[in-house]
């Protein structure tokens, strides 16, 4: 019997059933047939020999162990694809193609645009993708090109560069403290409402391993998503924890136990060194040093 050839066609199919259930989902997003996606699912498993990859349920089809087993290498074939794209992108040696960044959520959405708007406008050719997430993206698997990452990088194959450390503090609106009034001290914060996290996040153990007794119960608002705890703190909900920059552009923010409160977290530019001699992502690289490094910087004035 004449082996069949493994085909990312096949693989990509196998990933859009994985991430919406059903074959007919998987055809509208992918612009193919149904049947299509049903004969790639198909050739899939006589290329691999191993059994089923899908199983039928009330909820539609659920991947098997099988399936779930082969995921991340499908998934790492797809950020090479795109990777692939990418660096074809702008290959006539012009400043110009496509630059994939991943950022935690408050550097993505609060400090990265205002950087990207200007490096636009000195290379209008260089399109932009941003990933706006505090999971941390594998470089090695190409899901993103640049990273600008609150840790040191621990990969080997990277080129790294510090910018700085960003000084976070603790802040509240004048109108929460108007209403509630101001705590005179840390242990008085039990009586406040407080902004922070729903589950146990790597930002909630830094602060629980310099001493901080934070848990759970005692905040009032309760989100995982870093943009949603900054805009409560803006909105005078409660009293919370923000990068003094960002507090610094909204002068109705008090600062509240300067001493006390007051943290920092390590900012690195990363990038695959395979990418080093990109004329593209090196300019990107470079700026994004430049302008984090100043972020930084800026963070460390008083407020």
């Amino acid at each position: 019997m004449e082996h069949i050839a493994l085909s990312w066609d096949h693989c990509r199919s196998f990933l859009g059933v994985w991430r919406t259930g059903s074959l007919s989902a998987a055809a509208r997003a992918s612009g193919l047939t149904q049947p299509t996606i049903a004969r790639h699912i198909t050739l899939l498993e006589e290329a691999l020999d191993s059994g089923a990859l899908f199983i039928r349920s009330p909820h539609g089809l659920s991947p098997t162990d099988l399936a779930g087993s082969l995921v991340p290498h499908a998934l790492a074939m797809e950020a090479s694809a795109a990777a692939m794209m990418r660096a074809a992108s702008g290959a006539d040696g012009d400043i110009a193609g496509t630059v994939r960044l991943s950022a935690s959520q408050v550097i993505g959405v609060e400090v990265l645009p205002p950087t990207l708007t200007r490096i636009g406008a000195d290379h209008p050719g260089i399109d932009f993708e941003l990933v706006a997430t505090n999971e941390t993206s594998d470089l090695l698997r190409r899901d993103a090109d640049i990273a600008v990452r609150m840790v040191r990088p621990a990969q080997g194959a990277l080129v790294a560069q510090k910018a700085g450390d960003i000084q976070l503090a603790m802040y509240a609106h004048k109108d929460y403290l108007a209403r509630r009034g101001r705590p005179e001290s840390i242990d008085a914060l039990q009586d406040h409402a407080i902004v922070g996290f729903d589950r146990q996040t790597a930002g909630l153990q830094a602060l629980q391993n310099i001493g901080m007794p934070l848990k759970r119960e005692i905040f009032a608002f309760r989100t995982d998503n870093d943009v949603a705890q900054l805009a409560a703190i803006r909105a005078g909900f409660g009293i919370g924890i923000c990068q003094t920059n960002l507090a610094r552009s909204c002068p109705d923010l008090v600062r509240l136990f300067p001493k006390e409160m007051s943290f920092f977290l390590e900012t690195w530019i990363t990038m695959h060194e395979d990418l080093r001699g990109n004329r593209r992502m090196r300019l990107v690289f470079d700026r994004l040093v430049t302008d984090m490094s100043a972020h930084a910087k800026a963070s460390l004035g008083f407020h």
